[in-house]
């Protein structure tokens, strides 16, 4: 027989409320960073989010892992290249457009990053198959 216990809500700081939005949490609304976020409401606003968060998103300022992403490059990337702080649509947009040599060089360090990944995994996935042959 198992006993029913009432069920607590699951919450998190809003810092990682933030990050699972992938919006810059000094960006967000004081109500949103001063309080808890629970589960539920989490799942809310990432599936009718709020106008704030629309906005946000949209707009920017976008925090680090996103820029990295809009780029084309790494978080580390950005980092060598003097780009730590949250950045706008606009500003990424204008980077983009500028296309200077150091994008360039991540965007491609990245492409070689994505296929010694795929080589990995595929050697590893071709490892598996023969180890399972030979226990066949």
């Amino acid at each position: 027989m198992t006993s029913s216990k009432p069920r607590t809500t699951q919450t998190m700081k809003p810092a990682t409320a933030a990050k699972k939005l992938g919006v810059y949490l000094g960006a967000t609304p004081a109500e949103f960073q001063e309080g808890v976020v629970s589960r539920d409401e989490l799942n809310a606003m990432q599936a009718n989010p709020p106008q704030w968060l629309a906005d946000l998103r949209r707009n920017g300022p976008h925090p680090r892992p996103v820029v990295a992403d809009k780029l084309g490059v790494s978080v580390s990337g950005l980092v060598r290249n003097g780009l730590s702080e949250p950045l706008t649509t606009e500003e990424i947009e204008a980077i983009k457009a500028e296309n200077p040599r150091w994008l360039q060089i991540e965007r491609d360090t990245q492409a070689e990053v994505r296929k010694e990944s795929v080589r990995i995994k595929e050697k590893h996935a071709a490892d598996a198959a023969r180890r399972a042959a030979k226990e066949a």
